[in-house]
């Protein structure tokens, strides 16, 4: 790409922020499933060599990530630079009590507001983005013109036609990988990397899979393996010229004692037994066809009451279940983590940081579990890095570092 078809509007004004036009590409990797451990034990260990050097001359800052701490929110608040009030999507799924039914978070037209990805192309940026899961596809390419948009789940059905790119294994002379693999990421850096090698575009987001952050605690062999790998592609992101700003969807916590078994509390069971069968419906907003890795089983939930249940003696009961952090209502839940209220049941509640919620025992199978449990969407799992291969300066006094102002902050460096 010519420096010319970097050119365009100063400006560009997106959900109520204020964006600049980068001069060279801005590449923002969500690594999914992240926290500050996972790459300060990697550094320590020898391990990321080139993310020691960088962070020496760069910023190593930490952020929040949105509430809930899941994949689909996090991901489109990044892509939008808003929070789920904004965007709409509070969960990888949701119960809809207008038409009775439990709804994945996938469809674009769920979403509310426009994302960077669609404005920037429709102002004539170049635009690639490139996901592990296909879940995340449609939605992050809502409304794109031109541009790149696939994933590494369906890389060899990739078309220029439809995607905007075609044989991708080609180009990265990788194998299709399992949706259950560290090399489902890697096939996502490694297709990053060859789109900004050939095509540079403006803005390029590179969201990856926590099928090891799942599995493996900061420092173990195979997480540390794992962030090797990832030093290798940020350092040819780096050479290559590209403003770098790594960051997570959320962090990862183990949800088990000290011998492994998984700490759960059954919030379907409880109400049934107080309110009676099929009275409340309890929503697990971490459920998505991926469950292999974590049950169904994540520290945060919803829940729909009917109108007679008592609510503010039901939440007192429910605050003082072993393993539940808080219970709030969703007028308490909106203003607090900035969410959109007709997708929330009357209750929202958090586990501590060591225990996940379920509904009923038979619904969650973790019997095939290899490892302990880890799992997020509780506050616990709400602090991210925030790692860019430049100075940061210029952030407002008391602004509250968020991973949705990854763009904002790489593009106004790429503007320089």
């Amino acid at each position: 790409m010519s420096a010319a078809a970097f050119e365009g509007p100063e400006r560009l004004d997106i959900n109520g922020r204020t964006y600049a036009w980068p001069r060279r590409p801005v590449v923002v990797v969500c690594v999914d499933g992240s926290e500050a451990a996972y790459h300060e034990r990697a550094i320590a260990d020898g391990r990321m060599p080139f993310l020691e050097r960088m962070l020496e001359r760069g910023a190593d800052l930490r952020a929040d990530c949105t509430m809930p701490s899941f994949t689909n929110p996090n991901n489109l608040s990044i892509a939008t630079g808003a929070p789920p009030s904004v965007h709409g999507i509070c969960g990888n799924y949701f119960y809809d009590p207008d038409t009775d039914t439990e709804v994945m978070m996938n469809a674009p037209e769920l979403l509310r507001a426009e994302t960077l990805f669609e404005r920037f192309s429709q102002e004539g940026a170049l635009v690639a983005v490139v996901t592990a899961k296909d879940k995340l596809r449609r939605l992050l390419g809502r409304g794109m013109r031109g541009g790149m948009c696939f994933s590494a789940e369906k890389a060899e059905e990739a078309t220029a036609e439809e995607h905007g790119i075609g044989k991708v294994l080609e180009r990265t002379g990788m194998a299709q990988p399992s949706v259950y693999s560290a090399e489902l990421s890697e096939l996502v850096m490694a297709a990053g990397v060859a789109v900004l090698e050939s095509d540079r575009p403006q803005l390029m987001y590179l969201s990856l899979t926590d099928y090891i952050q799942h599995k493996h605690a900061p420092g173990s062999p195979v997480a540390n393996d794992f962030y090797a790998m990832l030093d290798g592609y940020f350092e040819r992101i780096d050479a290559l010229g590209a403003v770098l700003v790594v960051t997570a969807d959320h962090g990862m916590n183990a949800k088990a004692d000290g011998e492994g078994t998984a700490r759960v509390v059954f919030l379907q069971e409880f109400l049934d037994g107080r309110l009676g069968g099929g009275a409340a419906r309890v929503v697990l907003p971490i459920t998505d066809p991926y469950t292999v890795h974590h049950g169904a089983l994540g520290s945060y939930a919803t829940v729909h009451l009917p109108p007679d249940a008592g609510l503010a003696g039901l939440a007192d009961e429910m605050r003082r279940l072993p393993g539940v952090c808080e219970v709030l209502t969703r007028e308490e839940a909106c203003a607090r983590f900035e969410l959109p209220g007709d997708r929330i049941g009357e209750l929202v509640v958090i586990a501590e940081r060591n225990t996940v919620l379920g509904t009923t025992p038979e619904r969650h199978d973790i019997s095939g579990f290899t490892e302990p449990l880890r799992s997020h969407g509780g506050l616990t799992e709400q602090r991210v890095p925030f790692l860019v291969n430049a100075p940061v300066d210029g952030l407002p006094e008391g602004h509250r570092l968020r991973n949705f102002d990854s763009f904002w902050v790489g593009t106004q460096l790429a503007a320089r």
